[in-house]
């Protein structure tokens, strides 16, 4: 597959036409060339409208060269309807704003890149909210949304998007201005034609169209049939930007229920889960959702026995949703649905908060899903398929015998409650012959829907995935009818072309069959993939939740991105460029520009890891680049500089007077932090007077533990591994420390020394291991440094004495919540700002400090995000800008708005240093925090 050549005369025209947010760059074309779905197709160009102006110029560029245009949200689409090969319109940089929010008429007007969770928290002040909620809510547009007919979980209480649009703004491709509403105005011959065609083919849009709520393949001709009112803004809802690119809409708000209960009912299978659904449907629930146990044991596998919450009996359970303004109404639905329903067996969630981690894993459903049973990555591809709500419990067993037959395993979940099943299969695209066993399997699958009666899309759209089965679905009478729909408003096929009409063929421009194998030697294991760096990198299936503003919504992905704005600074953004490494041409090889390009702003947090739902993890692609790309090079100096920092703090600590003294000096200072590639701006952290070793002599006689003295604490701040052994001991511990030479290699593996890393982390994993072996746990300090311990040492090192080190490697609040007779002391009156490490919040997970905390009585508020300044990240040079505007994400307008008293906590070395460079703010460990707290304290 070989990529289109960027047109000179489009740059040129763009640019005279005063077009100003123009990409041509490869990082970012390769990062637009897929959505969320198995696709790849580069465009020439990536245009960021700021305004109405913008898109007309671009159109008029477009038309006279003959470029397609494919206009695109927050590119979560998995049929592939958010990519083209000409330009790309990127509506969610700057056309993102909710405009105007009317309570009286419970309407809201909003651009086309308005993310629906923004428009959400405009509506919420007036009462209302848009009705329609996909899983994707938090990133995706209402500009995707109209363009694929989006629905949701909620779809049985509100409606369907085209449901909920009042009002669209549009453009033609001939410029022309399309107003459609209750009042119809622009692009007079255009719609004309369309009456007279839709004139001529009355009985096939009545007889083929609108048959059931879930019909949302093809055109939606039902909304253009005379006793319909000829009603276009329902029309173009669902038309997949093949007719006009739509700007701005107004869109219909609703009022919530002010009670809601969730009643989760339990069924030997997802089959008997279907068959229940008409009964389900009598007690007018606002949401039906479908789980199978496959999913939930896929979560348990990956974030623990825990990470479900309890569920009734059974293998398949039905999530239905009770909503009503009485209270005793609800009550009595609910108790009349339990004995309606046949369950197995049931369970009431009344209370939200409980609720809301069910929600959560069906929300997550499409990232989870990623990873088939098998182990295999899961694609989509007949992601959608919808039926008859009363047909859905024999299509779903017929479903199974299909995938069966085709040696494919699934983890269907979705709207069962709609007759909207959704489902990722392992096809065997990285295979010989895995593009025709792809296609085989559609059109089995496209058959066996239509004989149900049902829709190949129920909710995201035809696109390249499906629209070349549409003939199976429909007459040739529909399918000249959709020809000359298409026709009447782009006679020259240059919107989203590929899709609905003329399509593509489904197994063309495959991205994952496309993929080269990695010829090099890896540094790392990737055991979640086995061992293929390929798989890891496509474990990213575009859902896009990297785009999620944790600001609002909590989590740590992606920092960069919410600082930059730019997809290639997203973790899909970055994916996708690797993906190109190993499909496309845009980025041939490891040393590629558009690779470092893309990964230059990589914080390595890590906060993909856990919050990704795919799991993918940049900061150790990111690593693993490095390490390929300067294999025997020269590195750049923050290599040898900040790579090596723990080398030269045992240097530092013979002589920390004098180290210190070299630092500060003005000349040698500004010296010092140009040969070590360190931004000016940034402080030299002081060398102690002491190490943190060199004045312990031991401590307590009770239960061993090891105490991991990482370089930054036994340099830095070795007052905190003080307060660590005075806590410990006060447990019942007696603390043992390692030997100078352990180092766990954080700073090598963050800049890609992996060699290095290695050889390091091998011999503390082997001195760790001696005392692991006698049932002697391990208690880290510094988050990352911990997390090291945790999860790198086995992808990197490997072998059983890595696992059982990891295994066996605490944070303090872990040991201590697992010590017996252990209290702490008390916090009361102790208010708390906590900033948890990245690492920490990745790796570990934060929830038992959380729980500690609130245990010994203080209120603590815990902030999401990154502080920025991420290890060797935030004082690299060129990282500054970048380092700030993550820190004033949450970190700075919370300490900004700390009242007097409060406490900054941050275990992160540095996370401390990023509060007292940026904000003058000395912050603490858990372990101080604690320790001063303790009434026997030897100060």
């Amino acid at each position: 597959m070989t990529t289109a050549a960027i047109s000179t005369d489009l740059v040129q025209s763009l640019s005279r036409a005063g077009v100003p947010d123009v990409l041509t760059d490869s990082a970012h074309r390769a990062a637009y060339a897929s959505d969320a779905s198995l696709y790849r197709i580069v465009p020439q160009a990536i245009v960021r409208p700021r305004h109405d102006d913008d898109v007309l110029a671009t159109l008029a560029v477009c038309r006279e060269l003959g470029i397609p245009i494919t206009a695109r949200g927050a590119g979560t689409s998995v049929a592939g309807n958010a990519i083209g090969p000409g330009v790309i319109l990127d509506f969610s940089r700057h056309m993102n704003k909710v405009l105007d929010v009317d309570g009286d008429t419970r309407t809201a007007r909003v651009q086309a890149g308005t993310v629906q969770a923004t428009l959400q928290a405009a509506a919420r002040p007036f009462g209302l909210r848009f009705g329609p909620d996909p899983s994707t809510h938090t990133r995706c547009t209402i500009g995707g949304m109209i363009g694929n007919n989006s629905c949701g979980s909620r779809t049985l209480g509100y409606g369907r998007t085209s449901d909920n649009t009042v009002a669209l703004t549009a453009f033609t491709i001939d410029g022309e201005r399309l107003v459609t509403g209750p009042e119809l105005s622009g692009a007079d011959k255009t719609v004309a034609r369309l009456r007279d065609v839709i004139g001529a083919n009355l009985a096939v849009g009545r007889t083929e169209f609108g048959r059931f709520g879930r019909q949302v393949s093809g055109y939606a001709v039902e909304h253009l049939l005379p006793e319909n009112g000829f009603n276009l803004t329902e029309f173009l809802v669902g038309s997949e930007g093949t007719l006009a690119v739509v700007t701005e809409a107004t869109v219909r708000l609703v009022a919530d229920p002010k009670h809601r209960t969730l009643v989760v009912l339990g069924y030997p299978d997802f089959g008997t889960a279907g068959d229940i659904i008409p009964s389900i449907l009598e007690f007018q629930p606002t949401a039906c959702e479908g789980l199978d146990h496959r999913i939930c044991e896929l979560v348990r596998s990956r974030r623990g026995p825990d990470a479900v919450p309890p569920l009734p009996g059974g293998t398949a359970w039905l999530m239905v949703e009770i909503a009503g303004d009485d209270p005793d109404e609800v009550r009595d639905r609910v108790t009349r649905l339990i004995a309606a329903a046949q369950a197995i067996d049931s369970r009431v969630v009344a209370d939200p908060a409980e609720a809301a981690p069910l929600w959560k894993i069906r929300e997550d459903g499409a990232g989870l899903a990623g990873r088939a049973p098998s182990g295999l990555p899961a694609h989509a591809g007949w992601e959608d398929s919808a039926v008859p709500p009363a047909k859905i419990g024999a299509y779903l067993r017929d479903f199974d015998a299909l995938t069966e037959r085709h040696g494919l395993s699934s983890m269907p979940y979705g709207h069962l409650g709609d007759g909207c099943v959704h489902v990722r299969l392992d096809f065997p695209l990285d295979k010989p012959g895995g593009p025709g066993k792809f296609r085989a399997f559609l059109e089995e699958a496209a058959d066996l829907v239509v004989s149900y009666g049902g829709s190949l899309s129920g909710e995201h759209g035809d696109g390249r995935a499906r629209s070349e089965l549409l003939s199976r679905m429909y007459s040739p009478a529909a399918m000249d009818l959709f020809r000359q729909i298409k026709h009447t408003f782009d006679p020259n096929n240059l919107l989203n072309p590929g899709n609905l009409v003329d399509p593509d063929p489904v197994d063309t421009n495959i991205r994952v069959s496309q993929a080269r194998p990695v010829r090099t030697e890896l540094a790392l294991a990737y055991h979640h993939d086995g061992g293929d760096f390929n798989q890891a990198v496509h474990r990213c299936t575009g859902v896009g939740k990297c785009r999620v503003d944790t600001t609002v919504l909590g989590g740590v992905m992606c920092p960069s991105f919410l600082a930059t704005k730019n997809e290639k600074d997203s973790t899909r953004g970055r994916a996708r460029v690797l993906q190109e490494m190993l499909d496309g041409d845009l980025a041939p090889d490891w040393r590629a520009e558009a690779v470092h390009d893309a990964l230059d702003l990589c914080l390595s947090c890590k906060g993909c890891a856990s919050d990704c739902p795919t799991g993918i993890d940049m900061a150790a692609y990111k690593s693993e680049v490095l390490h390929q790309s300067f294999k025997g090079r020269v590195r750049p100096r923050s290599h040898y500089s900040l790579g090596w920092l723990p080398r030269w703090s045992r240097l530092a600590s013979r002589f920390p007077r004098l180290a210190n003294l070299m630092t500060s000096l003005p000349g040698i200072r500004g010296l010092a932090l140009y040969a070590a590639g360190v931004d000016k701006r940034r402080s030299i952290p002081t060398f102690a007077d002491k190490t943190f070793r060199s004045t312990f002599k031991g401590g307590g006689t009770g239960t061993p533990v090891i105490l991991f003295v990482d370089s930054f604490t036994d340099h830095f701040s070795p007052e905190i591994a003080r307060a660590a052994v005075d806590l410990l001991v006060d447990a019942g511990y007696a603390p043992q420390v390692t030997s100078r030479k352990a180092c766990c290699g954080l700073t090598w593996i963050t800049t890609g020394q992996l060699d290095a890393a290695k050889r390091i982390l091998g011999t503390t994993v082997n001195e760790l291991h001696q005392a692991v072996r006698k049932g002697i746990p391990i208690v880290g300090l510094e988050p990352s440094c911990t997390g090291v311990l945790r999860g790198d040492a086995v992808e990197l090192v490997g072998g059983d004495a890595a696992r059982e080190v990891a295994a066996a490697t605490k944070t303090v609040a872990e040991l201590l919540a697992a010590t017996p007779g252990w209290t702490p002391p008390s916090l009361a009156g102790v208010r708390v700002i906590a900033q948890p490490h990245c690492h920490h919040h990745a790796v570990m997970g934060w929830e038992a400090d959380a729980k500690l905390l609130k245990s010994a009585g203080a209120t603590v508020k815990r902030l999401g995000g990154c502080c920025g300044l991420a290890g060797n990240f935030g004082v690299e040079r060129g990282h500054y800008e970048v380092s700030v505007a993550v820190a004033e994400q949450q970190l700075l307008p919370a300490l900004e708005k700390a009242e007097e008293g409060d406490i900054f906590l941050a275990d992160g070395f540095s996370c401390r240093t990023q509060a007292d460079d940026l904000a003058d703010v000395e912050g603490v460990h858990l372990v101080q925090l604690l320790a001063d707290a303790l009434p026997a304290r030897k100060r």
